[in-house]
């Protein structure tokens, strides 16, 4: 019993923290009706349009942003205080919510405002991401329990991606999508209140120098760093991958599966309960020691999931491999967020957590696209078995140079002080 509450404790140990408890609380609930509002976005456009290629359009609209401008993001966050951009962005994401809204619920909505709103939210999220990424570290006070915080953000995700697909996939049958839009739009109120609430002090000491000269800077740090490039490189193939998986999943449901919303709903939580998982477990874990090997395996697992979905005929059993690609995508994910928190000067934190939003969400719209348009030509199948086998083809590359990639980390883990720490441990 007592190993037990000692394991708990370690899982959450990052919510002793105020300003995190505070992080925590907020987005648990925003994030509920996030995930609420794409399932919808994606459900209301297949319906409306019955075409593959336009559900690809619209996620890529609503994507493409991030893509084009988390690098000025990133030097935004390491020059501006991310507090406040992180306030202005929840209320515009807010207003971009009720817009929606009101457009659906008023039997006015047509596919050209869903692909307008869907870029305004890109844009907004462009900004979003890497500065909530980079201001995590402001949100813990000990340098140790930040991976753990990471870890908690991404099992705060799974808990959203699980819960919200399945309350979405009820409501879009029972009264349509605009309540899902309704509730996205009031769940913005408890993160912008949570933000207010908050009392972080500003340490950022601003730049005189020219931001594109700072971002030329990020990029090659980045570029010269070999763990940071090849986790980039590598989140950048599973995260294109992803996106065309989750693109494509309201196809599978109807066409493979003969279902509908509740069908899309299960396929959707299935593989956020999986990702949960892989959350929980990072989040118990004491140390970011060891996580190459994990990322390695772990993208491959997802890889091998891709394929196995795309060839199941099976409800049931396509739910299962849903759950391990999920569990597999989310550890490679967070797994890298993790490592490049912990090896990152602080002074380019903001540019290299907007190059990882680049790889992480600034390829999935270019995923959706290419999954979109090769699917109205060749077929949903198909399409996911070739992406499956590439991503593979990436992971089996990770692996290969995963020697040089300890040989380069290790001096800097044990300048940061955990090899010694991890040694004490196992005496």
């Amino acid at each position: 019993m007592n190993k037990f509450n000692f394991d708990v404790l370690i899982i959450f140990r990052a919510l002793r923290y105020r300003n995190y408890r505070l992080f925590f609380s907020g987005q648990s609930i925003s994030l509920i009706g996030t995930w609420m509002q794409q399932v919808a976005v994606s459900w209301l456009v297949y319906n409306m349009t019955h075409s593959s290629f336009l559900l690809g359009l619209v996620i890529f609209i609503g994507q493409i942003p991030t893509f084009l401008f988390a690098p000025l993001a990133g030097v935004i966050a390491d020059r501006h205080n991310r507090h406040h951009l992180l306030i202005v962005t929840q209320v515009l994401a807010m207003i971009q919510a009720c817009v929606l809204t009101t457009l659906v619920l008023t039997g006015t909505i047509a596919v050209w405002h869903v692909i307008l709103l869907s870029f305004m939210l890109g844009l907004i999220n462009a900004f979003d991401i890497p500065v909530r990424q980079a201001f995590t570290v402001q949100l813990v006070e000990k340098p140790e329990d930040l991976a753990n915080a990471i870890a908690l953000n991404s099992t705060m995700v799974n808990m959203a991606k699980l819960v919200g697909p399945s309350v979405a996939g009820i409501l879009i049958a029972l009264v349509g999508e605009g309540a899902c839009f309704f509730i996205n739009t009031v769940s913005y109120i408890p993160v912008i209140a949570s933000l207010l609430m908050m009392k972080v002090p500003y340490t950022l000491i601003p730049s005189t120098r020219p931001m594109l000269s700072e971002l030329r800077e990020g990029l090659s740090y980045a570029f010269h760093s070999v763990p940071i490039r090849h986790i980039l490189l590598l989140l950048g193939m599973v995260s294109l991958l992803g996106g065309a998986a989750q693109t494509l999943m309201p196809v599978f449901a109807i066409d493979v599966f003969h279902g509908g919303s509740r069908t899309l709903g299960f396929l959707m939580a299935s593989s956020g309960f999986g990702a949960l998982i892989g959350a929980i477990y990072l989040a118990a874990r004491k140390s970011v020691i060891g996580l190459g090997r994990v990322i390695a395996f772990t993208s491959g697992l997802f890889a091998l999931g891709v394929i196995a979905f795309a060839a199941s005929k099976v409800l049931w059993l396509s739910m299962l491999i849903l759950f391990m690609s999920g569990f597999g995508m989310m550890v490679e994910m967070a797994s890298s967020n993790m490592i490049l928190q912990t090896v990152v000067d602080d002074d380019k934190r903001g540019r290299i957590m907007s190059l990882y939003t680049m790889a992480f969400m600034g390829t999935a719209p270019i995923g959706s696209l290419a999954a979109g348009t090769l699917a109205h030509q060749f077929g949903a199948v198909p399409t996911l078995i070739a992406g499956g086998v590439l991503c593979l083809c990436s992971s089996l590359l990770f692996t290969r140079h995963l020697p040089a990639f300890r040989k380069s980390i290790r001096p800097i883990y044990f300048k940061k002080g955990l090899i010694p720490a991890i040694i004490n441990e196992m005496n």
